[in-house]
C-alpha cells in the first residue's frame, strides 16, 4: 500500500470519527425552542453530512461536507506553499482543529501551528447597543455550546494531537486576538455565530491572511454572521467571490 493511500485512509477515518458518522452518534436538533435543543429520535445520515445537528459525543458539529472542504483547503495551501498557520475562532469540542493538526501530521509538516481560539465558556451575551444585529440572540444560554478548555485538550490528547504545534487562546475574541502572536495565516476559519464575534475576528485577523490563503465562514447561513461578513467585505473592498460550502457555510480565497 502506498504512503498516499495510507494517508487517505487515515484522514477518511478521522472524518468519520470526528463527526460521529462511524457509530451513528445521534445528535441534538437546533430549533426555534432555543436555548433547549432536543435530541433527535434517530441518526440521520444526510443531516450529519450537512452539519445540521449537534452530535452527543463526537468532537465536531460541522458535518462531513464542511470537514472535507476544510481538508481540501488545507491540502491546497500545503500544495501551493502558502505561508502561515491555521486558526479556528469558535471551536466547540475542538474537532475541526484536531483535524487540521492531524493534516499537518499526515503531511509531515512541523513549521505550522494550529491556533484554537474560544472562550471555552459558550457564546457571549448579545450587546445590542453596539451590535444591534445580535439583538434577541439566546445562544449564550445554550449549555451544550460551552465546552471547558480541559475537555477540549483531552479531546486533542485522545487523537494524539496535543503537542507544541497547538496553541490555545482562551477568552473573548476582543481580548485575546489583538495580542495573539499570530504572524501569518494560511487558513482562517470563523465559527462564532454572532455579528460581534464575526466582525471582531475579521477586523483583527484578516490582514494576517497570506495571499492565497482561505477564509472560511462556518455560520454564513445565519443573518447576523452574514451581515458582518458583508459589512467587512464592503468596508475593505474585498472583491473575491464567495463560494458555498455544504450546510450553509461559505469561503473565499484571498488574493
Amino acid at each position: 500500500m502506498t504512503t498516499d493511500r495510507c494517508r487517505d485512509l487515515y484522514l477518511d477515518l478521522l472524518e468519520q470519527t470526528l463527526t460521529g458518522t462511524l457509530w451513528h452518534d445521534i445528535g441534538f436538533l437546533p430549533s426555534p425552542d432555543m436555548p433547549h435543543p432536543t435530541l433527535a429520535g434517530a441518526y440521520d445520515e444526510e443531516r450529519r453530512f450537512q452539519g445540521l445537528d449537534w452530535p452527543q459525543h463526537a468532537c465536531t458539529m460541522i458535518g462531513l461536507g464542511r470537514l472535507r472542504h476544510l481538508r481540501q483547503s488545507v491540502e491546497r495551501v500545503i500544495a501551493d506553499e502558502i505561508p502561515g498557520d491555521f486558526v479556528e475562532t469558535g471551536v466547540w469540542r475542538g474537532g475541526s482543529c484536531i483535524y487540521m493538526r492531524a493534516l499537518l501530521a499526515a503531511y509531515g509538516i512541523t513549521n505550522r501551528r494550529v491556533w484554537v481560539a474560544d472562550s471555552f465558556a459558550g457564546l457571549p451575551p448579545p450587546n445590542p447597543e453596539k451590535f444591534p444585529e445580535d439583538a434577541g440572540s439566546e445562544l449564550h444560554k445554550i449549555g451544550v455550546l460551552a465546552v471547558p478548555l480541559d475537555e477540549v485538550k483531552n479531546n486533542f490528547a485522545k487523537y494524539g494531537m496535543l503537542d507544541e504545534q497547538v496553541v490555545f487562546l482562551k477568552g473573548w475574541f476582543k481580548d485575546t486576538l489583538p495580542e495573539a502572536p499570530i504572524e501569518r495565516l494560511a487558513i482562517l476559519r470563523l465559527d462564532g455565530d454572532l455579528y460581534e464575534s464575526t466582525i471582531q475576528v475579521l477586523d483583527v485577523l484578516y490582514e494576517r491572511v497570506s495571499p492565497g490563503g482561505f477564509v472560511i465562514i462556518d455560520d454564513y447561513m445565519l443573518p447576523a454572521c452574514r451581515k458582518a461578513v458583508e459589512d467587512f467585505r464592503t468596508q475593505k473592498a474585498v472583491l473575491q467571490p464567495i463560494g458555498d460550502i455544504e450546510g450553509g457555510a461559505a469561503f473565499w480565497r484571498k488574493e
